[in-house]
């Protein structure tokens, strides 16, 4: 899961820079190959993002790209205290161990509001990672982030850490 943590964090920096203008965000699956090659492809169903999220994670349950690590990360929202809140859900798979799974949110502000923020992220499933350190696996995560020029500048200058 450190590999796919790593991956999902590049590709969270990349999906706060799509959605720091304004923008939905569409659904992407990213994914690295055998030869450690990053790809990323944008899951566009009919214009339709529920059905594009649905085929992406068919895709990221039958591993058909014959990915080691993927991440699928879309537009969603979730509850924060008593609110509900625009997110980018990150839905993290390492293929090497078929059965484990994890699913991150990275919360935001849209611009809409008058200011675009990003807030803390927030681990929402760790299912079957017994043989993963959680801690290097978010460690890991921030170094993909770190590793997206245009998307971690946006992250750091955004940066909301009180929620």
């Amino acid at each position: 899961m450190i590999t796919a943590s790593k991956l999902s964090g590049f590709f969270a920096a990349h999906a706060i820079w799509c959605v720091s203008d304004g923008e939905t965000l569409t659904p992407m699956l990213a994914y690295t190959t055998a030869d450690g090659e990053r790809k990323m492809e944008r899951l566009v169903v009919a214009d339709d993002l529920a059905a594009s999220v649905a085929f992406g994670k068919k895709k990221l349950e039958s591993n058909e790209m014959d990915a080691n690590d993927a991440a699928l990360l879309y537009d969603g929202r979730i509850s924060l205290g008593n609110k509900k809140v625009d997110t980018i859900i990150i839905e993290m798979r390492a293929y090497f161990s078929p059965d484990s799974e994890a699913i991150m949110a990275v919360p935001y502000t849209p611009k809409a509001s008058g200011r675009f923020l990003v807030h803390k992220p927030k681990l929402l499933a760790w299912k079957n990672c017994d043989d993963f350190d959680m801690n290097a696996a978010l460690q890991s995560f921030f170094e993909g982030v770190d590793a997206h020029e245009k998307g971690s500048k946006i992250w750091n200058d955004c940066l909301d850490e009180s929620n």
